[in-house]
């Protein structure tokens, strides 16, 4: 939202207070999704399975490129927004890098990633950076409120405190997945449960929010145990155990971005689950 609002600013004939005016012949053209000096790099859907691919190819950062080295064609800004720019694969970013090397006068590059560490030391180092941080618990409690979101408090707890995390988590059934999550991991350490299905359930589900939720529970525990009190999830593993999972389950949810079979992959983590 504040990257579209950014744009608009910047692009708006007659901004006021920092903001687009909404009326001028820009704004109109904006509005419409025909303003030819606006560029936006995204998720493509392959051609040949016609599912969204899970990153941006090299392909889409060449021709952004071409277009940002010619001129603008209105004679004010050129603006390309690249989200989420932690998608790019490597070939991607390092076609990007020419361009931010090199730019022209008026062009601009806005990139919106949730993991920036994802982005090569390069590309960041090239970058002015705006980091985002949660609003106080207070704020956040009222904006789910006000969006009907019923046991706030767990919800925004189960995410970190991100209200917009909580929001999407309650909307999607988040809440369910997490203790079918916190069930499954702790039927594993009891030995009452096995990987194999464990993993095909949570592939067909989605996986990347279980291995978030795994993650949380995990953290939770350790944090739990750091303070000297007792955590309503703890599997009973070591300090050591308890980091190296939190670590894995972290990882391997970004590893799911990429080409790896998703059941497979939860296979082997979940395999790894020591029996207690």
């Amino acid at each position: 939202a504040l990257t579209e609002a950014f744009v608009r600013a910047r692009l708006c004939e007659s901004p006021r207070d920092g903001n687009a005016c909404g009326t001028c012949k820009t704004c109109k053209l904006l509005a419409a999704g025909t303003h030819p000096d606006r560029m936006l790099v995204t998720l493509e859907v392959n051609e040949k399975t016609g599912k969204l691919r899970k990153e941006i190819l090299v392909d889409q950062i060449r021709a952004l490129s071409s277009r940002l080295a010619m001129a603008s064609q209105l004679g004010g800004w050129q603006i390309a927004v690249i989200d989420p720019a932690d998608a790019m694969n490597p070939p991607a970013q390092n076609a990007l890098l020419k361009t931010l090397e090199e730019p022209s006068a008026s062009s601009l590059i806005v990139l919106v990633a949730d993991q920036p560490w994802r982005l090569s030391a390069t590309i960041r180092s090239r970058c002015q950076r705006l980091d985002f941080a949660v609003p106080s618990q207070e704020e956040a409690l009222a904006w789910l409120s006000a969006r009907g979101v019923e046991s706030a408090e767990a919800v925004l707890a189960a995410v970190g405190g991100n209200p917009g995390q909580a929001w999407l988590l309650a909307e999607q059934g988040g809440m369910q997945r997490r203790q079918d999550v916190a069930r499954d991991l702790l039927a594993l350490a009891a030995g009452r449960a096995h990987a194999r299905e464990i993993g095909k359930t949570w592939a067909g589900d989605e996986p990347g929010q279980r291995l978030d939720q795994a993650a949380r529970l995990l953290g939770g525990a350790l944090h739990a145990r750091a303070e000297g009190r007792n955590a309503r999830f703890d599997p009973g593993w070591s300090d050591d155990v308890l980091a190296e999972r939190f670590a894995s389950a972290n990882h391997l949810r970004m590893l799911l971005n990429g080409p790896l079979r998703a059941d497979l992959a939860l296979f082997e983590w979940l395999d790894g689950v020591p029996r207690v």
